[in-house]
């Protein structure tokens, strides 16, 4: 199943982020070599400023898990949640209906 994960940063993290980014991208490199990770990115604070110096205001993943508990585990053990990066983190369960990996 599907889920979302939508984690909004604390403010001005962009240091903590930058410092843990490997860990936090060897995690979506294996949910990606699993052929879990449908897509993944972080959000930003306004459309002009660059990010490296404005900071992010947080990520979006969706990927699948088989429920929402083995999903929370996951998120658990985020690096960016436990080096205080991220505030906040919703997990949602998702239904693509549109997109390009509908239907494939």
């Amino acid at each position: 199943m599907l889920f979302a994960i939508i984690a909004t940063d604390h403010p001005d993290r962009l240091q903590q982020r930058l410092a843990f980014r490997s860990e936090h991208r060897a995690r979506l490199d294996a949910l990606q070599a699993e052929g879990r990770l449908l897509t993944a990115g972080p959000t930003l604070p306004d459309a002009e400023g660059d990010p490296m110096v404005t900071g992010f205001s947080g990520s979006v993943i969706i990927a699948d898990f088989p429920s929402v508990e083995d999903a929370q585990a996951w998120v658990n053990a985020e690096p960016y949640l436990a080096q205080g990066v991220y505030a906040q983190v919703e997990i949602l369960p998702y239904r693509e209906t549109y997109g390009q990996t509908v239907g494939k």
